[in-house]
């Protein structure tokens, strides 16, 4: 069996796709699999993988570098999985020494807004092209890619059209699911957000849906769960605004909840919205929280994405809206509890959906093949 190393500058090394999924795949197929990650700190071994992480995200580019080129000497790899392009550019040495496939798994928009938000123009413009060409470089340099949607391809298909490929969407592990089907009651109902509580995620706009909901309906009990935070001071502001502007009687506010009881953690609400701002990179990044909400029998309610209308039809268990329609977003709302056999069917439909689809083990074993098989030598 093979030695297989992930390595993640951004991701923690409890990462769902990277732990939870992909890592236990293959350690289930009796693989020797380590995880290194540079944003989080542990040393040693959780749920029989090694963990080798430090936090080291403030040091230079070539201090983190040398921490993983360290853990590839160390550990000999026959394959290393890669979530960013400096953990790609990490892997230059060894490969010069030992014949070792790099994949990239792309699971990020890159380079992304978040990257350049800092910089004015036309210095903004000059990092993204910087950005993009580090890219390049990371796929020139990788043997296999693994495209976490379709939407991610660009540009590393398009420019090394012949090296081997897959798509691995970010389907649940149904172990992880907490099933909890509402059947939401005439005078009441909970609408749920997880996730960052800022602007761009679009909790401005799922406030301004709730409140067109409670004018709309003043006798309807219209109950708020949010789950998550805000991470920057701005979001913080923001969000600390929004509470005071709509003043919500019945607003729960938890923290963000660990992988593991993540979906029973929303399982009050009746609706699960995702109303984030219409932009070129949220257009191409499918919000992987839509196929948790579909396995919990959850309805939902989402920005009109590409990503989103390429990948599945949310028509059977929801709908895709302009996340600044307040009105119409009520509407659909309001629809559902006038409605409740429509609801029932959308809750039956989004579970059928997660079942026959969107669960990850009609795709594990696919992935298990695509890299045992990129270590095959030829």
């Amino acid at each position: 069996m093979s030695k297989i190393l992930f390595l993640t500058t951004a991701h923690r090394y409890d990462d769902d796709r990277i732990f939870y999924h992909q890592a236990k795949a293959l350690q289930d197929q009796g693989h020797q699999v380590k995880i290194s990650s540079l944003s989080s700190e542990f040393q040693g071994i959780a749920g029989g993988i090694q963990i080798e992480s430090c936090s080291v995200l403030d040091k230079n580019t070539e201090e983190k570098k040398a921490v993983f080129r360290k853990i590839i000497d160390e550990f000999q790899p026959d394959c290393i999985i890669c979530s960013e392009p400096l953990a790609v550019i990490s892997t230059r040495k060894i490969r010069k020494s030992k014949k070792v496939s790099v994949i990239y798994d792309i699971t990020e928009w890159y380079p992304s807004m978040r990257m350049v938000e800092h910089f004015k123009f036309p210095f903004n413009a000059v990092h993204a092209v910087k950005f993009f060409l580090i890219q390049l470089y990371a796929g020139f340099l990788s043997t296999h890619y693994i495209f976490g949607e379709d939407t991610k391809k660009f540009p590393l298909a398009y420019f090394f059209p012949f090296k081997k490929s897959m798509v691995l969407p970010y389907y649940p592990d149904d172990i992880y699911i907490h099933r909890n089907r509402k059947k939401p009651e005439t005078n009441k109902i909970t609408l749920g957000y997880t996730g960052q509580f800022s602007e761009e995620k679009g909790i401005g706009n799922f406030f301004a849906a709730v409140d067109r909901v409670r004018k709309k309906r003043p006798e309807l009990e219209v109950c708020v769960l949010l789950i998550g935070g805000a991470r920057k001071e701005k979001d913080r502001t923001y969000f600390a605004e929004l509470v005071s502007k709509y003043q919500f009687e019945h607003m729960t506010i938890r923290k963000s909840a660990s992988f593991e009881t993540f979906t029973e953690a929303y399982a009050d609400a009746d609706i699960c919205f995702d109303l984030r701002a219409l932009n070129f990179e949220n257009h191409h990044c499918l919000p992987i929280k839509i196929f948790y909400y579909a396995a919990s029998a959850k309805p939902v309610i989402y920005t009109d994405l590409k990503a989103i209308r390429l990948h599945l039809d949310v028509s059977k268990f929801g709908y895709l809206v302009n996340p600044q329609d307040a009105e119409a977003i009520a509407g659909l709302v309001l629809d559902y509890i006038d409605n409740p056999d429509l609801y029932a069917l959308h809750a039956q439909n989004a579970r059928r959906e997660y079942d026959t689809k969107y669960n990850w083990n009609a795709i594990r074993q696919s992935f298990v093949n695509f890299v045992r098989n990129s270590t095959v030598p030829g």
